[in-house]
């Protein structure tokens, strides 16, 4: 190996590292990428400096950390124990991406944004946004993107508005926005906010229709509707994979459609651009969920 490689440690608080995140980095041209398994967070400290201590002036900054996981709050506590760390001249870039749910959520609500203003020539300010499946990491993470974009965000769980609620207050506390629990654990209770909702997310597990066509007949506030499930049957009835700001005719607005693979392709990029930024920089970033945001509107603005 050459001296001085690029150098990226990834660091797993689940049993198994993610392949995805590992061909990523590859992908990305690091010389070398070192995962570790079922890390803790008091783990963090010491792994840190371990990994910058080791290293010459120039070897730090080609070194970089990756955080994966499957919680998004678990991950960011980590960034931040990451970054404490660290002190002057050994820093180096941390890249947090628990199960690719940040860089899937910025890419979701850039496109959501973009189509909302090629249909209405308006923001996400003042829109409600109901994200079903909202407690998992990808509707967490959309939903305090929105939020602090000034839309009115409701997580909403098929296991009811409590542990919604829950989630809602949890994030509310640690990211300063406000959000509110939702109830989608049957048809009846979708139903009673279907109609009122502006953006609806469908954000739940791979494999499950949340939204038929007969129900969006019924949407009749709704301009974008996005689904990240690409697995079959689709989240979304009538929303193909590859839609980007296809219409829904049958809809009351004509909302558009926003499918997984489409915005798959955005994230793809985002998680490829957090890297390169990684690599390239002569400071040390920290790239969380408000960064890969900007990233993801950059590159939605020049499709």
């Amino acid at each position: 190996m050459k001296k001085d490689p690029y150098l990226l440690h990834m660091f797993n608080p689940t049993k198994n590292v993610s392949p995805f995140d590992v061909n990523m980095a590859y992908e990305s041209e690091f010389d070398g990428v070192i995962p570790y398994s079922e890390v803790a967070l008091d783990d963090i400290h010491t792994l840190t400096q371990d990994t910058i201590f080791s290293r010459s002036k120039k070897g730090v900054k080609r070194t970089g950390i990756f955080i994966g996981g499957r919680e998004f709050g678990l991950a960011i506590d980590m960034l931040n124990r990451a970054k404490a760390a660290m002190f002057p001249p050994f820093e180096i870039s941390v890249f947090v991406d628990p199960s690719g749910a940040i860089t899937t959520a910025a890419a979701l609500m850039a496109c959501v944004e973009k189509q909302l203003k090629l249909k209405t020539g308006e923001t996400l300010e003042g829109k409600r946004i109901d994200i079903i499946g909202g407690t998992g990491p990808v509707g967490v993470c959309a939903g305090i993107l929105a939020a602090k974009c000034g839309a009115t965000v409701y997580l909403a769980s098929r296991r009811g508005a409590k542990v919604a609620s829950e989630y809602a207050s949890e994030y509310n506390a640690r990211f300063g926005v406000k959000m509110f629990g939702g109830d989608c654990s049957t048809d009846e209770k979708l139903m009673e906010f279907l109609p009122e909702t502006n953006i609806v997310v469908g954000a739940a597990k791979a494999g499950i229709q949340i939204l038929s066509k007969k129900q969006l007949d019924q949407a009749s506030n709704l301009l974008v509707a996005a689904d990240v499930n690409a697995v079959p049957p689709l989240g979304i009835e009538g929303v193909g994979v590859h839609d980007m700001g296809v219409e829904l005719s049958n809809t009351p607005q004509k909302a558009l459609g926003l499918g997984a693979l489409a915005i798959g392709d955005v994230k793809y990029k985002v998680h490829f651009k957090m890297f390169e930024l990684m690599k390239n920089t002569e400071k040390p970033l920290y790239l969380d969920h408000e960064r890969a945001f900007d990233v993801a509107r950059d590159l939605v603005d020049k499709l």
